[in-house]
């Protein structure tokens, strides 16, 4: 029997594992993808909020400005790419500047450091590509940016090489109260088996799902909206257009179109917010990326949107309180819920993970775990390494000097180490997601091919089981004229 079994491995069920692995625990995690990072986390802003706009008193406020709070030291054990660039909250001249006023007076609330507003003359030296109708702006110095993917793969590895187990590929179809814990139903998607999993404590992390796991087992019913937003990537030629993330005054459906610099040099707009019935729809549409382009040009001029390289769509898990849901359910002992995780759910999931580990280590009396090491060493990059010590790289591992991606410049041993670290990618996204082979300008035209091949060499897969992201999308389907 398992003391924990986290339901869900985005960025709040990796980063509950990693800090529930500080503790002598017999933990896992059950994601229904072929990876970590394949829901909710893949698709966002990427942002770290600084915590000015939740309603003070909230879950949302206390654990943002938490997460935000801690996200230097943890960027620095896990060699999480992060960079502090402050955000802008710009009003327009048809917009009352009173709204900014409210924000300021919120951020002071919920404990955030150095806000302040500033006119349309002192914006212009930091963002001169501000649109004309910006009139004045508030500034958040401690606002972020950050790669969602390496950061959920981070907490994910981090957590896995202290011991919590992975079941990838695993569905689970339902859960029982059983007379110590729960038994949860398991159905593994690639093998088509099924199986029972006993455990004490259910921690259900699964996104826009959790409404269908914690009404499994409570009377206490919950309901999540999935609410899609639709974006558009921009070539690290435009990455420089703004050097702060624009956002503007926030609406009762979030914050509104930003424009940001993403930490890896692009430039993204986004997002929509469309209260959508279907869970899975991630479609993009054309009347969603029409009216990024219009309504980002509100806050932000001349945006190059002619270098579009791709566009993408996720969805934000809203339950009907608006607040964070999480502790475990009133008449469900051992049933914790960490539900309606919307933004600033990705800043808020360090605290998160704090929280519930907390919780649940007083749940079970644990003790802690006197071989944990919270630190962990992201993929090596050989182009931030001077031209010497690259040189020696390669002459010491020759994979290192052949290049696959030629957009990112990522190399054959950069694929490598993702397909053999700790909870390796073993699909076509989830080597993109861990070393960005695929992420440029071509979005892997090129490298796609040359990819396949060092799966089928290093894993070792046939190459007509390689999927691009798991099971169902199988991208070789037989020999040319043999179908």
């Amino acid at each position: 029997m398992y003391d924990v079994a986290i339901i869900g491995a985005g960025v709040v069920g990796s980063a509950i594992a990693r800090e529930l692995s500080r503790y002598q625990v017999k933990a896992c995690v059950i994601e229904r993808e072929e990876d970590v990072c394949c829901g909710t986390s893949k698709a966002n802003s990427a942002i770290i909020h600084a915590g000015f706009d939740a309603t003070p008193g909230t879950l949302k406020a206390r654990l943002n400005v938490r997460g935000n709070e801690i996200m230097d030291q943890l960027s620095k054990e896990l060699d999480i790419p992060f960079k502090r660039n402050g955000s802008l909250v710009v009003c327009t001249k048809d917009q009352d500047p009173a709204g900014l006023d409210a924000l300021l007076e919120k951020g002071k609330e919920n404990g955030v450091p150095g806000l302040e507003i500033l006119s349309r003359e002192q914006l212009l030296s930091m963002e001169p590509n501000l649109s004309d109708d910006v009139t004045c702006a508030l500034f958040a110095p401690t606002g972020g940016i950050v790669c969602p993917f390496h950061m959920t793969m981070a907490f994910a590895e981090n957590a896995f090489t202290n011991g919590v187990e992975f079941f990838l590929n695993t569905e689970v179809t339902s859960i029982e109260k059983a007379a110590e814990g729960y038994k949860l139903s398991l159905h593994n998607r690639e093998k088509e088996e099924t199986s029972i999993l006993e455990t004490k404590v259910v921690i259900n992390a699964a996104g826009v799902y959790a409404d269908t796991f914690n009404n499994m087992v409570s009377e206490h019913k919950l309901h999540i909206t999935a609410r899609k937003g639709e974006y558009m990537l921009l070539d690290k030629d435009a990455g420089t257009h703004v050097s702060h993330t624009v956002f503007q005054l926030p609406s009762k459906m979030g914050k509104g179109v930003l424009v940001t610099p993403t930490v890896h040099g692009n430039l993204l707009v986004g997002p929509t917010a469309v209260d959508v019935e279907d869970k899975e729809a991630v479609n993009t549409t054309l009347a969603g990326l029409d009216s990024l382009g219009k309504t980002a040009s509100l806050s932000v001029k001349n945006i190059p949107l002619r270098q579009v390289i791709t566009s993408f769509a996720g969805l934000r898990a809203h339950e009907d309180g608006g607040d964070f849901v999480i502790g475990e359910a009133a008449d469900a002992k051992g049933f914790v819920n960490v539900a309606g995780i919307e933004s600033p759910g990705l800043s808020s999931a360090p605290a998160i993970g704090e929280m519930v580990a907390t919780l649940v280590k007083e749940m079970l009396s644990l003790s802690e775990n006197p071989h944990f090491n919270g630190n962990r060493k992201g993929i090596l990059r050989p182009e931030k390494l001077s031209l010497e010590e690259r040189n020696a790289l390669i002459k010491e591992q020759p994979a290192y000097g052949n290049i696959i991606c030629r957009c990112e410049m990522i190399t054959e041993g950069e694929i490598m180490d993702a397909i053999h670290r700790p909870l390796g990618a073993r699909s076509l996204d989830g080597v993109k997601r861990r070393t960005r082979a695929g992420m440029g300008r071509c979005q892997s035209g090129f490298c796609s091919p040359r990819t396949m091949e060092i799966l089928e060499r290093e894993v070792p897969l046939s190459m007509f089981d390689i999927t691009k992201n798991g099971v169902g999308s199988n991208l070789v389907y037989g020999h040319n004229k043999e179908i």
